[in-house]
């Protein structure tokens, strides 16, 4: 029985310590996004225009930042693809993943139709001061309300996205 308490305690500690350290990092890693004000209408690979505001005016809207050469992101594209097929309101940045039709040709070999904007050169990842790949930054009025960098679980971002719209 002791050894059991002082396994469930090291545990404990252990946890809060990640927990910490993960919001810690999240924190050091944060975005900084322009201002909104600033923020120019942006083209997605199929030719339509959006605007940032106007995407999260009504309902939280997700930015994922990756890249076709990201490791993580070979992990995490297919969870923002069964959030953006159930209803989430997502809008993906490929940074430096080489032109519109390579890029559409991964995303197509991959399954991935979420609507994607090439920033073939990182020009916005670098306005958005984007220093890992994937990036998930969830704009609510336009505002930034949450960030996180490296991989997170589907939920951890139905969470957040929960949470921004609460």
């Amino acid at each position: 029985m002791m050894r059991l308490k002082k396994w469930a305690k090291e545990l404990a500690i252990f946890i809060v310590v990640l927990a910490a350290f993960s919001w810690g990092m999240d924190q050091w890693r944060k975005p900084q996004p322009p201002e909104i004000t600033h923020l120019p209408d942006i083209t997605l690979v199929n030719g339509q225009t959006v605007s940032l505001a106007a995407l999260s005016a009504e309902k939280p809207l997700l930015i994922y930042f990756w890249a076709t050469w990201c490791g993580v992101c070979k992990l995490t594209s297919p969870m923002v693809e069964e959030l953006n097929k159930d209803g989430v309101n997502v809008l993906s940045i490929a940074i430096r993943s080489g032109d519109d039709e390579r890029l559409m040709r991964g995303m197509a070999a991959k399954g991935l139709t979420f609507p994607v904007v090439n920033d073939q050169l990182g020009r916005l990842g670098a306005e958005w001061d984007i220093s890992a790949t994937p990036t998930f930054v969830i704009l609510d009025k336009g505002n930034m309300v949450s960030s996180t960098s490296g991989w997170s679980s589907r939920w951890g971002i139905k969470m957040r996205m929960w949470w921004a719209g609460v």
